[in-house]
């Protein structure tokens, strides 16, 4: 059963414009999974009269030049072009009006902030304040910017909802501090929203909420960008897709025994590899090793909008990651014509109907014999453009926005917490921990009033409201004066 197909909160319409704040460390010009989500989030909420920006850190965006004349990426072939690079930092609006704050916070690893736990209060507190926000909506477990944003959120009386997109595990070190760390954050938040149901389990057995705070609502994607086009297919052999980052936790090194396996078995099989990581090597060895170079081709770093133009020369669709909370990659791939073959792990069985997907262990053999029964048997019924029809109506980001609307809505009309509640609430993080956890939230409680001392929320502008239907009503009004 598809997710698409799941219950979720009851999509209440409601007059009510909210002002919202979408916080994480991850945004453009990075582009990933949770990039993309809270750009369509944001931009369908925005046509939706909603007010909506995004606070995350400055960065540095060295700007590539690739070859046009390899469907925009990059091949061992293209000719690069020198690199500029420049500093996106301030202010800055993306196409649709979306407003984006890139903060001067120093990036970690992995473009993660270094927590600051207070640090970065003054300046979030003045973004708040001056966009007169109403709820803040925090992204991903691993950003410290998400984690800080909801505990402020708190302290400063205002609704806070989370959107988890991963999976993370309970044995392992990093896990357990960063499952700690969360169910401290969480322990105020208003309300929590998943990308999967397997994700919902997950979330709700690491953070410790109670089930009926945590909403699933699933990604989506934009159905117009992935239209078929079988006539950029060779129909004379059977092109196999990969597109994903050559990284450890993405299943590259099943593929290297995946490839030579399929190759031998099927002569009319070919290879098409587009991503990038530090597992792309491994891969390009195996291929010179196996002597298959001309049957595998890799593309290299692939701009997502350019993800359509390479899946429609495949017929099948390959996943092999090792983790996945919703696998969005999947979904475009069926969305474009394309069959699918994955892993079955995490999120991913929830995503696409079985007669549209061939579920497989996470081990070469299983997807060695999966890939198999894809090309002598099942890519036989399938119809690209039916595929695109199912997966059209199954997701759509219009229907994302209203459901995360009504959540907002839900949390919105919640009285706050006040001071003793949260440190209730944060006393039940652990028998040392909470009271660790209560000791920080007393300092957070003084050095608020210690910023609104310094700088009185009264003495900071706030900015009018300003969103695409009130564009659009000041459009129509000047067309009929004229």
């Amino acid at each position: 059963m598809s997710v698409a197909s799941s219950n979720h909160p009851a999509n209440t319409p409601t007059n009510r414009r909210f002002r919202i704040a979408m916080v994480c460390d991850f945004f453009y010009p990075r582009l990933g999974g949770v990039e993309m989500h809270i750009w369509s989030l944001s931009y369908h909420l925005l046509s939706l009269g909603h007010k909506v920006v995004v606070i995350t850190h400055a960065y540095n965006c060295p700007e590539d030049y690739t070859d046009s004349s390899n469907n925009g990426t990059l091949s061992n072939n293209s000719k690069k072009k020198k690199k500029s690079s420049s500093k996106r930092t301030g202010v800055r609006y993306l196409p649709g009006g979306l407003k984006v704050y890139y903060c001067p916070f120093l990036p970690m690893v992995d473009q993660v902030c270094v927590p600051t736990f207070t640090i970065s209060l003054p300046l979030l507190r003045w973004i708040f304040i001056r966009e007169n926000i109403d709820v803040v909506h925090a992204h991903q477990a691993t950003s410290a910017m998400a984690n800080e944003a909801v505990t402020y959120a708190a302290e400063l009386g205002l609704a806070s909802v989370y959107t988890d997109h991963s999976l993370f595990g309970f044995d392992d070190l990093a896990s357990i501090v960063l499952n700690r760390v969360l169910k401290t954050t969480m322990s105020t938040v208003g309300a929590a929203i998943c990308v999967s149901h397997t994700c919902r389990h997950n979330f709700i057995l690491r953070a410790h909420l109670l089930p009926n705070l945590v909403h699933v609502i699933p990604n989506a994607i934009d159905s117009s960008k992935f239209y078929p086009d079988p006539s950029k297919r060779n129909n004379d052999r059977i092109t196999v897709v990969i597109i994903s980052r050559l990284v450890y936790r993405k299943g590259v090194d099943l593929l290297l025994g995946i490839i030579p396996s399929i190759c031998k078995l099927y002569p009319h099989v070919d290879f098409l590899i587009g991503g990038d990581g530090n597992k792309k090597q491994s891969l390009q060895r195996m291929v010179h090793r196996e002597e298959l170079n001309d049957r595998v081709e890799f593309l290299g770093f692939v701009p997502h909008q350019n993800v359509r133009d390479v899946l429609v020369r495949g017929h099948v669709f390959l996943n092999t990651s090792l983790t996945e909370s919703f696998c969005i990659a999947i979904l475009e791939a069926a969305c474009a014509g394309l069959f699918v073959v994955s892993t079955n792990v995490g999120g991913v069985p929830e995503v696409l109907p079985p007669d549209m997907i061939e579920l497989c262990h996470p081990n070469v053999d299983s997807l060695v014999d999966g890939l198999s029964k894809a090309i002598c048997h099942r890519m036989d019924g399938v119809d690209p453009y039916k595929f695109h029809e199912r997966v059209s109506r199954m997701y759509s980001w219009n229907r994302v926005a209203n459901e995360t609307v009504a959540v907002y809505e839900t949390v919105y009309s919640k009285p706050r917490l006040t001071f003793l509640q949260r440190l209730a609430r944060y006393k039940t993080v652990g028998r040392v921990a909470g009271y660790v956890a209560c000791l920080l939230a007393i300092t957070l409680h003084f050095v608020v009033k210690l910023v609104e001392w310094w700088q009185p929320g009264h003495l900071i502008d706030v900015v009018p409201d300003w969103t695409n239907v009130d564009n659009d009503e000041k459009v129509k009004k000047s067309n009929r004066r004229r």
